[in-house]
C-alpha cells in the first residue's frame, strides 16, 4: 500500500497525470545516479510521455508520428472559449451579489487550461526546466483555484459585502499565499534547491507530503466545503430548492472527472494504442462542472439581471 503523500504508484498507472512532471527530473539527472531507476517509456527523456514508468503512455509528439495528447489538446483549447462566454455573461449582470468573485475564479480556471495544454499534452521533454516551471505555475494556479472556488462560498454567506475591500483584500492576500506557497513547493520538488519541503529524503522516492496535500487533498476539501455551504446557503438562508440541481450536477461532474484521470486513463491508453487517455473526459467534465456552478449562481442572482439575456 503506498504512504500518504506517494506519487510512485499514481505516476506509473495514470497516464498523463500532470503533477508526475516534477518528479521525473530528480530520476533523471545524471548526477542522481538514479537513471536507471527510469524503465520503459520513460527511459528516453526526448519520447517519454507524462508520467514515470509508465505502462501506458502517449508519446512526446513526434515520436514514431505521435501528435501528442491531441484529444485533450483540442477540449482544453474549446473549454477556453467556453469560459470566455462565461465571463462574458458573468460580467453583463452588474448588480449580481458575488459577481467579481466569481469573475476571478474563472479567470484562474481559464489560466489553468492552457497551462494544462502545455504540461500534460505530451509537447515538451520530460525533465526540461521549461516544463518543470510550467507544471509548478500549473499546480500554483489550481491550488489558487480551489480557494477561489472556497471563497465564492463564503461570499454568499454575506458576512462582509461582496466586491468591496473587505472582501478582496482576503481574497487576494490569501490567494497569493495559497500561489507563492504551491509555487515553491513544486519547485522545490523538482530541481530540490533547499529539501525543506522537496521530496522525500530518499531521492529515489516519488514522495512529498506538502505537494500531495496541495494538488490532491486540498481541491477535495476546499470542493466539499464549497458544495456544504452553497446548500446551507440555498436551503438554509434563500429557502429554495431548484437551484440545488446545478450544484449538485456540478458536485457529480466534478467526482467523475476525478474517476475518468485514475479509472479510464489507462484503459483508454490501452485500447487506443497510446493515442488518447482520460485526460480529455476529465476535462470535458471539469469544465461543465464549472459551467454548472456559474448556473447555481445564476439561479440565486436571477433578480439581479439588469438586462433581457438570459442564458
Amino acid at each position: 500500500m503506498s504512504r500518504f503523500g506517494d506519487f510512485g504508484d499514481i505516476c506509473s498507472n495514470t497516464p498523463s497525470y500532470t503533477w508526475c512532471n516534477l518528479f521525473y527530473r530528480q530520476l533523471s539527472n545524471p548526477k542522481s545516479n538514479l537513471t536507471h531507476l527510469l524503465t520503459g517509456l520513460s527511459a528516453d527523456s526526448n519520447t517519454a510521455p507524462v508520467g514515470v514508468n509508465l505502462s501506458c503512455g502517449i508519446p512526446r509528439v513526434g515520436t514514431d508520428g505521435s501528435i501528442g495528447n491531441i484529444a485533450n489538446i483540442i477540449v482544453c483549447a474549446l473549454s477556453m472559449v467556453v469560459m470566455i462566454g462565461l465571463l462574458f455573461l458573468t460580467e453583463r449582470r452588474k448588480a449580481a451579489v458575488g459577481r467579481v468573485e466569481l469573475r476571478n475564479m474563472l479567470v484562474l480556471y481559464l489560466i489553468t487550461l492552457p497551462l494544462q495544454l502545455l504540461t500534460n499534452g505530451s509537447l515538451l521533454e520530460q525533465g526540461s526546466t521549461g516544463l518543470v516551471v510550467l507544471t509548478a505555475i500549473h499546480a500554483a494556479v489550481v491550488a489558487t483555484l480551489f480557494w477561489a472556488l472556497l471563497a465564492n462560498a463564503l461570499v454568499s454567506l454575506q458576512v462582509v459585502e461582496d466586491g468591496t475591500m473587505a472582501s478582496l483584500a482576503p481574497f487576494f492576500i490569501f490567494s497569493l499565499i495559497v500561489f507563492v506557497a504551491t509555487l515553491y513547493i513544486s519547485l522545490d520538488v523538482a530541481l530540490g534547491f533547499t529539501h525543506v519541503l522537496g521530496p522525500s529524503s530518499d531521492p529515489g522516492e516519488l514522495r512529498s507530503i506538502p505537494l500531495f496535500i496541495l494538488t490532491s487533498l486540498w481541491p477535495g476539501v476546499a470542493a466539499v466545503a464549497y458544495f456544504g455551504i452553497m446548500l446551507y446557503v440555498i436551503l438554509g438562508m434563500l429557502k429554495e430548492a431548484r437551484p440545488t440541481l446545478h450544484y449538485i450536477l456540478a458536485a457529480v461532474l466534478f467526482i467523475f472527472s476525478q474517476l475518468a484521470w485514475f479509472l479510464l486513463g489507462k484503459v483508454l491508453c490501452n485500447a487506443s494504442g497510446s493515442k488518447i487517455d482520460g485526460s480529455f473526459i476529465a476535462t470535458i467534465l471539469e469544465t461543465a462542472a464549472v459551467a454548472f456552478v456559474f448556473l447555481g449562481w445564476r439561479g440565486i442572482t436571477e433578480d439581479d439581471w439588469d438586462d433581457k439575456l438570459y442564458f
